[in-house]
C-alpha cells in the first residue's frame, strides 16, 4: 500500500501548491502547473485533461478531468497510472500551517499498471529515491512536507502487477475505502474485489498507520470472505509484505473457491473439498511462508506438524506431518475400501480418475498416521515419504503395517503425459486372506505369506490401469488354507465343491503382461500329496482359467494318483471340473518315461554294458553302440 500513498503524497503536494498559488487562472492553466509540479517530484510525464476546477475554503478542494501519470523508462509504455478523474479535498487551516492534511481523494475507476525489474525496484519508487534510499538525515522523503490521509476511496480500480520475468497478474475491479481520521494512529480498510466473477470482501485495520507508512512492523488484524470462505489474520505485518501471526481459514467447497480464483480443479474427497487450517504463519518478502503449530482438515482427514512454502514459483512444499486415522478411499475409484473387488460381476470403476491434483505443487512431505484406507485397501501404522515433481509422485513406505503384516517400497503414480502407477513393492507376513480380498476379492485363500512384486500400469481409469498391468513377482506363503475345495475328499470320491483343504507351504513366481497374471511354477505340499498349479490369473478381467493339479505321493503300493482340476470364470463365483484330459497327458508322460527307461535297461543289459558313477546313461550307450559298429566295419573290410 505504500505505493497509493507516495503517489498521493506527491498528486496532493503539486496541486495544493498550484491551488493556492493560482487561484484566479484558468482551470487548463492550474491543470498544467499542477501536472508539472508532479512531474518535478516524480520525474515522470503527467496530462491532465479538461483543466482543474477547484474551491476554497475550509475546505481547498480540486477536481480534475481524465488523468495519466507515465511508468518507469524501464516498465513499458504503458501508464503505471490512469484514471477518469480524481477528487480531491485538503484542509486549507492546515496547509497554511505547512501541514498537507487530505479529507478525502476519490479516484474514479483508476488503472494501475506496476511491475518490479530484476533487482527488485518497482516502478512505483519515483525520482532518485530510485537509485538509493534517502535517510532522514540526508534528506529526501522524510524531510517533504507531511502528508496525512483521512479518506481514501478507490472506486472501480484495476490492478495490473507483475514480477520481473513473470506473467502479469490481474485484480480488479477493486472497490476501496481507507479511513485514518485526524489524530489517531489506526487505520481502518474495507474493500470489495471482484474476480472471475466472484466478489471477494476484505476488512482490516492497522493499529499504527503512519508506522507502517515508514516501513515499519507494527500490529494488523484482517479478514476475508469469498463466499462462504474465510480467512483471518492476526498478527503483524510491514508494508514491504512480510508478515508473522496467527491464521485461520475456512473453505467448505473448494472446488468452488479455486474456480472463483481462476482455477479449475476436481479435489477428491479426503484431500480437502471442504478444507481448514489453523497455524502460526510466518511470511517473507520473497514469498517464503513457514507454517508451525499446523492443525490441518482435509474432509473426514485431521492432520497437524510443520511446513515451509516457497511461493516464489510453483508451490514447493516441504513439511513433516502426523495423522491419526486417515481416509482416501474415493482415490480408488471403486467408491471406498475394498470396494474394487467386491464383485466380480461388476468389473473395476471405468469412471475418469482426475489426476490434476498432483500438479498443485511440488515438494517432499513425511507422514506418520495412525493408519490410512487408500480406497483399494487399508494400512495400518504407516511411516511413509511423499515427493512431487512436477505432476509425479513417489511414496517411499519404511515400511507400512498391512494385511497383518509389512509393506516396504515404492508406489509412483505420475501424470505428466497421462496418468500412470508404478510400484515395486515387499511384503513380509502378510495376511493372504486381507490381500488378496482387498486386492482382488478373492477370499477362499488364508496364510501369511512374503511376497516380492513389481507393476505398472496406465490408464484414465481404475479399469484401463488394471487391463494393461504388467510385471514380475514371486509368493511363499507358510501353513494355510483354501476354503471352497477339499483335495482329501476329491480323492476319495471325486467331487470338487465344498470342504476346505489345508496345506503346508505354498511358493511360486509369476509375470504380468496385459492384465494378465500367469504363473506355471505353484507348488503346494500337503500332508500326503502335493499341487502343482499353472494358468493364467485375469487382473483386468478379473476372470481365472487355472489347472491345479493334486498327486498323491507315491508309495511302495502306488506310483501316485493325479487328478487335475480347472478353475475357470470370474473371481466372485468360478468353477471347478476334473480335466480329464490333463489327467491322460499327464498319464501318458509318465508311462512314456518309464518305457524309455525300461529300454534303456534292456539295451544295456543286452550290450553288458556297465556305467561308472557320474556318466550319463545316454551317452555310455551311445558309446558302447559305436564302438560295436566300428568293430563290425573292420571285420567287414577284412581288418583285425
Amino acid at each position: 500500500m505504500k505505493w497509493i500513498f507516495r503517489i498521493i503524497g506527491v498528486v496532493v503536494v503539486a496541486a495544493a501548491v498550484a491551488v493556492v498559488g493560482v487561484l484566479f487562472l484558468p482551470s487548463e492553466r492550474i491543470a498544467q502547473i499542477a501536472a508539472d509540479q508532479i512531474e518535478a517530484r516524480t520525474g515522470r510525464a503527467v496530462n491532465i485533461e479538461g483543466g482543474v476546477q477547484v474551491s476554497l475554503w475550509p475546505v481547498l478542494g480540486a477536481e480534475t478531468g481524465p488523468v495519466t501519470l507515465a511508468n518507469a523508462d524501464w516498465a513499458g509504455a504503458e501508464p503505471m497510472l490512469q484514471a477518469e478523474g480524481l477528487s480531491i479535498g485538503v484542509d486549507a487551516r492546515a496547509l497554511i500551517a505547512g501541514t498537507v492534511r487530505v479529507t478525502q481523494i476519490v479516484a474514479q475507476r483508476p488503472v494501475l499498471n506496476l511491475t518490479t525489474r530484476a533487482d527488485g525496484l518497482g516502478n512505483w519508487v519515483f525520482g532518485e529515491a530510485a537509485a538509493a534510499t534517502p535517510s532522514p538525515a540526508a534528506g529526501g522523503e522524510a524531510a517533504a512536507t507531511p502528508v496525512t490521509l483521512e479518506r481514501l476511496e478507490l472506486t472501480g480500480a484495476r490492478l495490473f502487477y507483475s514480477a520481473a520475468g513473470a506473467a502479469p497478474m490481474a485484480l480488479g475491479p477493486l472497490d476501496l475505502v481507507v479511513d485514518w481520521p485526524q489524530g489517531q494512529e489506526a487505520a481502518d480498510i474495507q474493500a470489495r474485489l471482484s474476480q472471475s466473477g466472484a466478489e471477494i470482501d476484505l476488512t482490516a485495520r492497522i493499529a499504527a498507520m503512519q508506522e507502517m507508512l515508514a516501513g515499519k512492523v507494527v500490529p494488523v488484524t484482517a479478514s476475508a470472505k469469498l463466499g462462504k470462505a474465510s480467512l483471518s489474520f492476526d498478527g503483524r505485518a510491514s508494508i514491504a509484505g512480510e508478515a508473522a501471526g496467527r491464521v485461520a481459514a475456512k473453505s467448505p467447497d473448494t472446488p468452488a473457491l479455486l474456480a472463483a480464483l481462476g482455477v479449475q480443479a476436481d479435489v477428491p474427497q479426503g484431500l480437502g473439498r471442504a478444507a481448514g487450517v489453523e497455524t502460526q504463519a510466518t511470511y517473507t518478502r520473497d514469498g517464503r511462508l513457514s507454517l508451525r503449530d499446523l492443525a490441518l482438515s482435509l474432509d473426514q482427514n485431521r492432520v497437524t506438524g510443520a511446513a515451509d512454502i516457497d511461493l516464489s514459483g510453483t508451490p514447493n512444499v516441504v513439511a513433516e506431518l502426523s495423522a491419526g486415522a486417515l481416509d482416501f478411499s474415493a482415490l480408488g475409484g471403486a467408491g471406498g475400501s475394498g470396494g474394487s473387488g467386491g464383485g466380480g460381476g461388476a468389473g473395476w470403476s471405468k469412471s475418469p480418475i482426475d489426476a490434476s491434483a498432483l500438479g498443485l505443487f511440488d515438494g517432499s512431505i513425511k507422514l506418520r498416521a495412525e493408519s490410512i484406507d487408500t480406497g483399494v485397501t487399508k494400512l495400518g501404522p504407516t511411516v511413509a515419504a511423499l515427493a512431487l515433481d512436477r505432476s509425479r509422485a513417489v511414496v517411499t513406505l519404511q515400511p507400512a503395517t498391512v494385511f497383518g503384516g509389512s509393506l516396504s517400497g515404492k508406489l509412483i503414480a505420475n501424470n505428466r503425459k497421462g496418468f500412470s502407477v508404478r510400484g515395486d513393492l515387499r511384503a513380509k507376513n502378510v495376511d493372504m486372506t486381507t490381500l488378496l480380498g482387498d486386492m482382488a476379492g478373492i477370499r477362499r485363500f488364508s496364510g501369511k505369506a512374503e511376497a516380492d512384486v513389481e507393476f505398472l500400469g496406465s490408464g484414465g481409469s481404475m479399469d484401463a490401469i488394471m487391463r494393461s498391468l504388467s510385471g514380475k513377482g514371486s509368493l511363499s506363503v507358510g501353513r494355510g488354507v483354501i476354503s471352497g475345495i477339499d483335495l482329501d475328499k476329491l480323492f476319495r470320491s471325486g467331487a470338487v465343491t465344498g470342504g476346505t483343504t489345508v496345506f503346508d507351504s505354498l511358493t511360486g513366481s509369476f509375470t504380468i503382461e496385459g492384465g494378465n497374471l500367469r504363473n506355471s511354477d505353484l507348488l503346494m505340499l500337503l500332508s500326503s500329496f502335493k499341487v502343482a498349479g499353472a494358468g493364467r490369473i485375469g487382473l483386468g478381467a478379473r476372470d481365472l482359467d487355472y489347472l491345479i493339479t493334486p498327486t498323491a505321493f507315491a508309495s511302495d503300493e502306488s506310483a501316485g494318483l493325479q487328478v487335475p482340476v480347472r478353475i475357470t470364470g470370474p473371481w466372485s463365483s468360478p468353477n471347478f471340473r476334473p480335466d480329464l484330459d490333463a489327467a491322460t497327458k499327464a498319464r501318458l508322460e509318465k508311462e512314456k518315461d518309464k518305457l524309455e527307461q525300461k529300454a534303456k535297461e534292456a539295451l544295456q543289459e543286452k550290450l553288458k554294458l556297465k556305467i561308472d558313477d557320474g556318466q550319463d546313461p545316454e551317452e555310455a550307450i551311445k558309446d558302447k553302440l559305436e564302438d560295436e559298429a566300428a568293430k563290425q566295419l573292420k571285420k567287414l573290410f577284412g581288418g583285425n
